[in-house]
């Protein structure tokens, strides 16, 4: 691994971060009217090519940092669709 490809992965990693303010906004509220669906779905389709890339390039910075944020993706997901509609 490269220096470059460690600090992709770490701060690709660090992004899903950004997300859990959210994650815990929805589920704390029960609520995620606010939330596009359409977005986050995008998001996580955008999540899957990008895996699916970095799987054909063996780079687990691409791999792991995508696989982190379509898990929060999914969440945020979940969330809407209990709280949402």
């Amino acid at each position: 691994m490269t220096i470059l490809s460690i600090l992709a992965a770490t701060l690709g990693s660090l992004m899903v971060l950004a997300s859990l303010p959210q994650i815990y906004k929805i589920f704390k509220r029960k609520s995620a009217k606010d939330i596009s669906a359409i977005s986050y779905s995008c998001f996580v389709i955008n999540n899957i090519v990008w895996i699916l890339y970095g799987l054909e390039l063996g780079s687990y910075a691409v791999i792991l940092s995508n696989s982190l944020s379509a898990i929060t993706c999914f969440i945020i997901l979940a969330g809407w669709y209990w709280y949402g509609k």
